[in-house]
């Protein structure tokens, strides 16, 4: 299995020349399908078919004005206070969860899809399950989520390491954020959810272990308690973490100059792979306390103008071929579970242990000899949690990362601060000196003539 590099591009140069059209004149709507995606989150090829696609399945024909966003929350903002009228978005799941509570989503139009299509069959029913987590809990809500969102990419949290510094059996804990071994040697994602989902599982261990509570409240209920309890941990770490990231950390990895990394598995399996190329051997691996699972899906916003080509494009994201050439160039994992899928992910020449991937694929899965990166044995899923919006607590959340952060200052940092003002100190008083001497020179030079 080739996971492809992940193209390093903002927007595709079609996009452009879409753009200055629209600046030429007006966007004819019920033919123009506008996307918003993460970048660097789709096969190109895939992206310039689908007019092609939709006009032999429709007989009519459709331009794709095809946009990215960096963050889920820029992304939101721009629906829920701009009201901007992109047809297809692809949020992730604690988006989704307040999309839906917000009601900013409108269903996907089965009905304008032919039912024996892509959407309604590929989807794995693990994915189904997880995505129904984040219906709107209000006593009059019955939103089936399924019928608002159609999963894209999933994966997990977990460490991506380089065993010529790391053993492995230290990184099987989070604990290892801790560990004195590796001081200034771990980068952390710059993003406090993730983090927070899996920090509170380690938080929580011996609650967990005793029956007391279980992974899904800990990361859905958040509450002061759960919190100080992440935070005493991220100050206790502050000597080990070298940086907070949220793309460069796997670059540094797969040059050797860092030991640790709290990874997203995409992340992660890209990292491998280009390491192997620089001859610097990785390593991914889920601590036993559990992981975030987290999810991105296809969604149409509330302003979309043109549900029907949207509806199409993500039926058409849902077919096997399509499916794979995504995960090639970006380096995820879809949702889809059909059997071109698993035999695109099973190979036993490469990978020698086999996996237990029935809750995605079914019975006929239980054995697989898969990357293990990209799909995890169903032990690791079974301690895995959705993470979920924090709603009102989110503003607490963000006051403690801040905390974290600005508090997050190592030895070797503060030794290089301190140089730095030194040298600083040292640079203006030899300037100061030099002006003086010049001055007495100068009125020297001044009396003498």
């Amino acid at each position: 299995m080739k996971i492809g590099y992940i193209k390093m591009k903002k927007i595709f140069s079609f996009v452009l020349v879409a753009m200055f059209a629209m600046s030429s004149f007006a966007i004819d709507r019920a033919h123009t399908l506008k996307v918003y995606n993460w970048a660097d989150y789709i096969d190109e090829e895939v992206l310039n078919s689908f007019p092609e696609w939709y006009e032999q399945m429709t007989g009519e024909k459709v331009e794709v004005i095809y946009q990215t966003f960096d963050i889920n929350e820029s992304m939101l903002t721009e629906i829920e206070v701009g009201h901007e009228d992109y047809d297809v978005i692809c949020p992730s799941e604690y988006i989704i969860e307040r999309m839906l509570k917000n009601k900013l989503l409108q269903p996907i139009r089965k009905d304008l899809v032919p039912a024996d299509h892509y959407y309604f069959n590929n989807v794995a029913p693990f994915a189904v399950e997880k995505f129904e987590q984040m219906a709107p809990k209000a006593a009059d809500s019955a939103i089936h989520v399924a019928d608002y969102v159609a999963g894209y990419m999933w994966g997990t949290t977990g460490w991506l390491y380089n065993p010529a510094y790391v053993e492995v059996d230290s990184i099987r804990s989070w604990s290892a954020l801790t560990n004195p071994k590796y001081a200034n040697h771990i980068f952390v994602k710059d993003a406090f959810r993730d983090v927070y989902s899996v920090l509170v599982l380690y938080a929580y261990k011996d609650e967990i272990a005793r029956g007391e509570v279980t992974r899904d409240e800990l990361v859905q209920q958040i509450t002061p308690e759960r919190m100080q309890r992440v935070e005493d941990i991220l100050i206790a770490a502050k000597d080990n973490i070298a940086g907070w990231e949220v793309d460069f950390g796997k670059e540094e990895m797969t040059k050797g100059k860092m030991w640790l990394n709290l990874s997203w598995s995409g992340d992660a399996a890209w990292a491998i792979e280009q390491a192997a190329e620089n001859g610097v051997e990785l390593g991914y691996l889920v601590p036993d306390e559990g992981t975030n699972v987290w999810f991105d899906g296809w969604c149409i916003p509330i302003y979309a103008k043109n549900v029907k080509a949207a509806s199409y494009f993500i039926d058409y994201m849902c077919r096997p071929d399509n499916a794979i050439r995504n995960m090639e160039e970006i380096g995820y994992v879809s949702v889809i579970a059909s059997p071109e899928i698993l035999d695109w992910a099973n190979d036993e020449e490469e990978y020698a242990e086999a996996v237990d991937l029935s809750y995605i694929f079914g019975d006929e899965a239980r054995a697989v000899h898969a990357n293990q990166v990209l799909y995890p044995d169903i032990s690791v899923i079974e301690r895995g949690a959705l993470m979920h919006d924090a709603a009102e607590q989110t503003e607490d959340m963000i006051k403690m990362w801040n905390r974290v952060k600005g508090d997050n200052l190592s030895s070797t940092m503060l030794v290089f601060i301190v140089v730095v003002f030194v040298a600083l100190a040292i640079f203006i008083i030899l300037g100061v000196i030099n002006r003086r001497k010049q001055q007495a020179l100068q009125k020297k030079h001044q009396r003498k003539r």
